[in-house]
């Protein structure tokens, strides 16, 4: 699909608008479009569980994931909101290939309508973005920059949404360590993080441990306090 002429790719756009825009919210996405699309994901999952390498898994994804984007396409200008296996596993994937911008577009879909992940995945997508996207965060694969427009829009997505505290704490951390540019804020570069970083990062600091005593803030909460107090403090007076 990611070689067909512009007609055809119009058309596989339109064929994807139609079996989304036919199929109710709440319901299967139903239609032969749909069925061609599951096929062809099944025939993808088995040649990633070939793969031992997450490195070589990951490359495939990418290298897959532009032959799905016309039903990608199609469903978001016309769905309605149907439960759709295939665009909740290329969410997956899109966080795994670091197209994190596609993800949060299939991920506001699939929250708006309340979609679910198929079978394979162990949670709900609120909780799946909250730790996926914070893994990202932490792990480097998404950089600090990135992370520090990305992971607000995740809060923002996933706010008041049902979810185990951990992961809601790992997501504040991670952002934390993304405003100050450093993950893990050790006691050797601490003094460069700037106040004003600090006052941004501290409260979801505070926030990452009250949901989770075993999130691994405590230290870093008081590395920056104190790195506060001595930027505030005022100056010694001169004996004389």
């Amino acid at each position: 699909m990611a070689h067909l002429s512009p007609a055809l790719r119009h058309k596989a756009r339109a064929l994807a608008a139609k079996a989304a825009a036919n199929s109710p919210e709440g319901q299967l996405t139903a239609g032969s479009a749909y069925e061609l699309m599951l096929y062809k994901l099944a025939e993808d999952r088995r040649r990633l569980k070939q793969i031992q390498s997450v490195k070589q898994k990951i490359a495939l994804k990418a290298e897959i994931l532009p032959e799905y984007q016309d039903w990608i396409d199609g469903v978001l200008s016309a769905g309605k909101g149907a439960q759709d296996d295939v665009l909740t596993t290329l969410l997956v994937w899109c966080i795994d290939v670091g197209d994190y911008a596609q993800a949060l577009r299939l991920a506001a879909y699939a929250i708006t309508h309340a979609l679910t992940l198929p079978d394979q995945y162990n949670r709900d997508i609120p909780t799946l973005l909250m730790d996926e996207f914070a893994e990202a965060a932490l792990s480097g694969a998404m950089t600090p920059a990135i992370g520090r427009t990305i992971l607000p829009e995740v809060m923002a997505l996933t706010e008041g949404r049902d979810a185990p505290d951990q992961a809601r704490a790992k997501l504040h951390k991670a952002l934390a360590y993304a405003l100050l540019d450093k993950s893990p804020i050790a006691a050797d570069n601490v003094e460069e993080a700037a106040p004003a970083a600090i006052h941004l990062a501290l409260p979801h600091l505070h926030q990452a441990l009250a949901l989770d005593s075993r999130v691994g803030v405590k230290k870093d909460i008081e590395r920056l306090t104190c790195r506060l107090k001595k930027t505030t403090a005022p100056p010694a007076k001169r004996k004389a």
